[in-house]
């Protein structure tokens, strides 16, 4: 599996759903400009911030940032 940054972004703006940009990143205890660059595909997030980003969406790690966007189903998004 390969991480591909645009479709990584894609997935986490699909899993933000309504919540803005500044909510997601007071959860995460991270900055806002970091989740514009990981939304956009700027920056891949290291690690630690990848298993925050899972639990925080009710997720695995690899069910967000080893994927591929044909295998994504909008319904996981939609729970």
């Amino acid at each position: 599996m390969t991480i591909n940054r645009k479709e990584i972004g894609l997935i986490l703006m699909k899993l933000r759903g309504d919540r803005t940009q500044r909510e997601v990143a007071t959860a995460l205890d991270i900055s806002e400009p970091a989740i514009r660059h990981y939304e956009s595909g700027k920056r891949i997030p290291k690690d630690n911030i990848k298993i925050k980003i899972a639990s925080y969406y009710g997720k695995k790690v690899d069910e967000i940032f080893f994927v591929c966007l044909e295998g994504f189903d909008d319904a996981v998004v939609d729970q």
